[in-house]
């Protein structure tokens, strides 16, 4: 006769087999192997169930779906765009930083664009209504990929100017994350999609729980018109993103406008994604001038800025965007200042800061002093603990919630985009970038970090003493689950 002890048995030795069998039967870093080999074991039968939804790989389906958009058409477009002239102001550094522009350009993919006029935002209320108003100026098209989406003020506000545009004749479509947009559901982009608008969620957001994989997002955030005009950066679309929710306070993030030929690379990111995502062939956007107009690229300005616009998801063998970052911050000789909401380094980026600050140069990371996600915050709280120790200089931003993802290396690079310094950043999620080799942006975006510098506290060793046990023990318990927060 069976009894309760015995079949107890036989569920731990099964789910041991199959727990060893799940992590290592595929190519994954040793930590996050460990991490998922803790819960599978940890927690019997439970543990077999969160992997289901959240561990396994990316489906085929959709790896074939997103790698299929490559580049259709462009061969001839991209060839121009590089073969723009190698330098075009004093204050253009592209040639200096030529090893981290052929890293991601070695496919000829990603030619470094020189005709392109940048603008930071840091402030919601300014990036909004800046960002309004070029889509009230729409002439043909207006292309818009967002992470979240949420049915709140300035939500509906973006809703109701899209409508207005599509009710003039603007082809527009939205892109975005199910996801990360659940308030935002079906009917409430129907508005849209009733004038004219064409709306979809990203191709692994789609049909979430019967493909059983919830744990890859759509995390950039791009907005195109007209082929011409470009934003990217960190800001999502929500009253939150204003500084209008008590949870977070002000909310500071940093977005870019760009005007001229690096917009046309957004608009290749956004149309691969589209097309990716369509049920139907006849939802596809065809590549043509509409979507692609000639920017003229022998009209280059002395104030024009040289930037690679960088794309990254998890349907790629390689870690592109991080292995590509941890080049650009090797560059570094004066300083290395980042922002990021959440610090989680992968073994491979926490050696390079550790050797980059070990080498003599001022490394800052400034990060948020509140959580968004409990167990992610204190494992951020570990990192900056433990990078303090071999000297980084970790700034706790205090003015309310710390969203930017921008880096600074020396006087001569820069950058500014969706990718968080953490694993999901790294291998989960699907990031964009735009990276600026110019002193003169580089400049505006270390006085931007200097100013908040002012609203921030330096963390010192001291500090890290008088933390309590339990809250280090909380620590140490979200660093070793950190690989699949």
């Amino acid at each position: 006769m069976i009894t309760l002890n015995d079949l107890f048995r036989v569920i731990i030795i099964v789910n041991t087999i199959l727990a060893f069998y799940i992590v290592f039967h595929r190519r994954r870093s040793v930590s996050t192997a460990w991490a998922w080999l803790i819960i599978l074991i940890v927690l019997p039968i439970l543990g077999l169930i969160i992997y289901a939804f959240f561990g396994r790989g990316i489906s085929e389906e959709n790896i074939f779906s997103i790698n299929k958009q490559r580049h259709l058409g462009l061969e001839k477009w991209q060839e121009e765009v590089g073969q723009a002239p190698k330098k075009i102001s004093s204050s253009d550094t592209s040639t200096k930083g030529d090893i981290v522009v052929h890293f991601f350009n070695k496919d000829g993919n990603v030619p470094l664009t020189k005709n392109n006029l940048v603008d930071l935002y840091t402030d919601g209320e300014k990036f909004f209504e800046a960002m309004f108003h070029d889509i009230e100026q729409a002439k043909e098209t207006i292309n818009v990929e967002f992470y979240t989406f949420y049915n709140d003020d300035i939500g509906n506000k973006l809703l109701d100017l899209l409508i207005k545009k599509a009710k003039e004749g603007i082809k527009v479509h939205v892109l975005y994350d199910a996801w990360g947009s659940m308030g935002a559901n079906k009917s409430w982009f129907n508005q849209l999609r009733d004038v004219g608008g064409k709306v979809l969620p990203f191709v692994t957001s789609r049909n979430m729980i019967t493909r059983y994989r919830i744990n890859y997002h759509l995390h950039r955030k791009i907005v195109v018109i007209d082929g011409k005009i470009s934003w990217t950066g960190g800001f999502n679309v929500g009253d939150q993103y204003l500084g209008k929710k008590k949870k977070f306070g002000y909310w500071r993030d940093s977005q870019v406008r760009i005007v001229g030929s690096a917009s046309l690379f957004l608009q290749e990111r956004f149309v691969m994604d589209w097309n990716a995502s369509v049920t139907k062939e006849s939802d596809s956007i065809i590549y043509d001038d509409l979507f692609f107009p000639d920017l003229d690229e022998n009209k280059i300005s002395e104030d024009s800025i040289s930037t690679q616009i960088i794309s990254d998801g998890p349907d790629r063998y390689e870690p592109y965007l991080r292995n590509g970052i941890m080049r650009l911050m090797l560059l570094a000789r004066k300083r290395l200042w980042i922002q990021t909401p959440y610090l989680i380094p992968d073994d491979a980026v926490f050696a390079t800061l550790q050797t980059i600050a070990s080498s003599g140069v001022d490394v800052r990371i400034m990060i948020p002093s509140k959580p968004d996600h409990p167990f992610i915050y204190r494992a951020t709280q570990w990192y900056a603990n433990e990078l303090t120790r071999y000297g980084v200089k970790i700034y706790n931003y205090q003015n309310g919630f710390l969203h930017a993802k921008t880096i600074v290396v020396d006087d001569l690079y820069s950058s500014v985009g969706s990718m968080n310094q953490d694993y999901r950043s790294y291998d989960l999620n699907f990031e964009d970038m735009a990276i600026f080799y110019d002193k003169k942006f580089n400049k505006i975006m270390a006085e931007t970090f200097e100013k908040d510098m002012e609203n921030s506290i330096l963390l010192t060793k001291e500090m890290i003493k008088r933390q309590g046990y339990l809250l280090r023990l909380r620590q140490r318990v979200s660093r070793m689950l950190s690989p699949i927060l």
